[in-house]
């Protein structure tokens, strides 16, 4: 028969094969690889993950990536010491079913076999609420399993220590960078970059840990049916009865920062965090200081202000708990909140002015902020110093990267342009090696190859982050500019100056100023206002100087007095910083992340969120499908089936497949290559050598 030759032929011969392929649906949770899917098509594809869903199955291949869809209910026999024993010394990696653990077993192996060892990295990806916090733990879970040993070089620290302390970062890096928002009741409102340090004889000797934008405006503010970071309800809730006087901690006490605090979560267990902080060597006497200034930031937040008539005078406002946990003298905060220092003239004379309410609040919430990130930095500087190994100690590293995922609200502000910025340098990062290159490669090796057509976000990533002109290049700007920012002004330059650019326009509907970009996972609108000062992130220096005259210990340790200049100079000197704005911070982290990240060999986990309410044994086909259109599955598998799903080493291929040949003696031709590394294969009298894809051809 000949083939179809209109669109219309071609899509009804499409529909038949399939509604050929769905009609045995009792079949379709044994497809354990979406490549052995027949047509790919995005039906196909949901129904075999709906089905296995339904089979209580939630890992399944697809192509390069696994796929993991979130069971949202505790699956102790899926994670046990036993399971990760069968992955670990299976001879056979590919007789074995997709799971969590197959790909970590995977890049545990690659970073040995090849010649020289290549570094290896993860990525696990997907919404809030996907289960990419829970997956990357169970990674880490692995690793710290399979490359225990009671023997290490003299001098490092002992394997079940190093063991023992990547572990305890765990619940320390979540309870002081994870809170329970709408979609999730443990979202990580960080990204990281977990290191594993591997020696010669793959023992994990050590790690560290990169973060990337911690959500520092959590502290201060927490929308509706949110809360604040789970550190904050582990010492109100978990607090000791000394600890509580001590702290002014009562129970049935309520903050201000302290929303929903009636929530029971598995999050709240203050023991744990406390039993992992110790591990870290962090002890009981720091431990309490740390709890201590976060106690003394709940009462900061309830610090109250009045509308003053006279401008003159300050707000009044009772702040003696936090000024005493805080260990600042009560006037000096006061003052600090209440007033704005102004310098005029020539002879550059310092005045005091009253802040309005909102400004005090505003002031109030700055200090918070500042302390909360900075303690947050100084306990990554403490984890790290901890489970860091001498560079002598490790040759090679595997990669865990655990980032946000997308976000999209009624209200989006910089904090959601900065996370979907990263995914789509993620999303980049995923196109360029597998779409992309793959296809490439094929065309390259003179196979019949049609290219299929996939999202490519370039165009999106030129409109963020783009030269000359972008939306981050002209927040730059504003920031520079020495003139309070007009929402209205940069809406208007923002659109004239990216008209060409298709990947972004505007809301015209919302009397507010916006700008809406087309993300490979759909259309965000974001909100104007404060984006300027968000990307400033000013800290007044009054407030810089309260800290560094603190007698907290810890604080003098975070904000460092300068013994170079007296006090008032202190403030002078800070008035005019250099401006080094918060998109430009984090732009540059996640270009030394990609760096890294393109040097290793890379794996992909892409976490899916069955439904939105979080619910067990709950398949939502349209929420599904919105995840694999954004994350580029299907074309991943399309490309996968038609070129070559398959790819083993040729120690692999020669183990499995060697009995269907004759033994032949080996000429010293082969012996060399097999010196090399390579894996020679004889056949019709021919010496080969080469990948697989070419031992399919030949």
């Amino acid at each position: 028969r000949s083939q179809p030759r209109t669109k219309r032929e071609v899509e009804h011969r499409l529909g038949r094969e399939v509604e050929s392929f769905l009609s045995d649906e009792r079949q379709l949770h044994l497809i354990d690889d979406l490549t052995k899917v027949n047509p790919v098509t995005t039906t196909t594809v949901l129904r075999c993950l709906q089905a296995r869903y339904a089979t209580h199955v939630f890992y399944t291949k697809a192509g390069c990536s696994l796929v993991a869809v979130n069971p949202f209910r505790p699956i102790p026999a899926l994670y046990t010491q036993e399971l990760m024993e069968e992955y670990h010394t299976a001879s056979c990696l590919q007789d074995l079913k997709p799971h969590v653990f197959l790909v970590a077993e995977e890049t545990y192996r690659n970073v040995e076999s090849q010649i020289p060892p290549v570094n290896q990295s993860v990525i696990v990806s997907g919404e809030s609420g996907a289960g990419k916090t829970w997956t990357s733990r169970c990674l880490m879970t692995f690793y710290a399993t399979v490359a225990a040993s009671s023997s290490v070089p003299k001098g490092s620290i002992t394997a079940e220590k190093i063991e023992k302390r990547v572990l305890d970062s765990n619940p320390v890096m979540e309870a002081f960078g994870n809170a329970c928002t709408l979609r999730n009741s443990n979202s990580s409102r960080f990204g990281k970059y977990i290191q594993l340090q591997l020696n010669r004889s793959q023992l994990l000797t050590g790690a560290s840990i990169q973060t990337f934008l911690l959500e520092k405006t959590r502290v201060a503010y927490q929308a509706p049916q949110e809360r604040n970071f789970h550190i904050f309800y582990q010492v109100a809730k978990g607090a000791t009865e000394v600890e509580r006087l001590e702290w002014s901690l009562p129970r049935g006490a309520t903050f201000s920062w302290l929303p929903n605090s009636e929530k029971s979560l598995e999050e709240d267990n203050f023991d744990v965090t406390r039993k992992a902080m110790s591990h870290l060597g962090i002890d009981s006497s720091m431990q309490n200081n740390v709890f201590k200034i976060l106690a003394g930031l709940l009462h900061l937040g309830n610090v109250g202000f009045c509308e003053s008539e006279d401008e003159s005078q300050p707000c009044t406002l009772e702040a003696h708990t936090a000024s005493r946990l805080l260990a600042v003298p009560q006037e000096r905060l006061v003052d600090v909140l209440s007033f704005r220092r102004i310098t005029a003239g020539k002879q550059r004379q310092e005045f005091k002015k009253a802040c309005p309410k909102a400004e005090s609040g505003m002031r109030r919430d700055c200090l918070a902020k500042v302390v909360y990130a900075k303690l947050f930095d100084w306990l990554v500087a403490v984890i790290n110093a901890n489970i860091y190994a001498d560079p002598s100690g490790w040759s090679n590293f595997i990669g865990l990267l655990d980032v946000y995922g997308f976000e999209s609200f009624p209200e989006n502000h910089l904090e959601q342009l900065c996370i979907n910025y990263a995914n789509e340098k993620l999303q980049q990062h995923f196109v360029s090696h597998f779409l992309k290159a793959q296809q490439e490669e094929y065309a390259l090796e003179g196979f019949e190859w049609s290219f299929i057509n996939y999202q490519d976000n370039q165009s999106c990533l030129d409109a963020i982050e783009g030269s000359p002109v972008s939306i981050f290049s002209l927040l730059n700007e504003e920031c520079r500019l020495n003139r309070p920012s007009n929402t209205g002004q940069l809406q208007t330059r923002i659109e004239v100056a990216l008209s060409d650019n298709r990947c972004v326009s505007q809301d015209r509907f919302w009397k507010e100023p916006n700008f809406i970009v087309s993300h490979y996972a759909g259309n965000v609108c974001y909100r104007v206002e404060g984006m300027v000062e968000k990307n400033k992130d000013p800290v007044p220096p009054e407030l810089v100087l309260l800290l560094q005259r603190s007698q907290d210990p810890l604080l003098q340790e975070l904000f460092p007095a300068d013994a170079s200049r007296s006090g008032e100079d202190n403030v002078k000197a800070q008035t005019k910083p250099a401006v080094v704005t918060v998109v430009s911070k984090f732009k540059a982290s996640l270009e030394q992340l990609m760096e890294i990240l393109h040097s290793t060999s890379p794996h992909y986990i892409r976490c899916i969120k069955p439904n939105a309410e979080c619910e067990a044994a709950l398949f939502r086909q349209e929420e599904v499908l919105r995840q694999l259109e954004a994350c580029g599955i299907v074309e991943t598998v399309s490309i996968s089936a038609a070129g070559f799903p398959v790819r083993m080493s040729f120690g692999s291929f020669l183990e499995r497949y060697k009995v269907l040949k004759k033994p032949q003696k080996p000429n010293s031709r082969a012996e060399k290559h097999q010196e090399n590394g390579f894996a020679p294969v004889r056949g019709n009298g021919m010496f080969f050598c080469g990948s697989l894809s070419d031992f399919y051809r030949l």
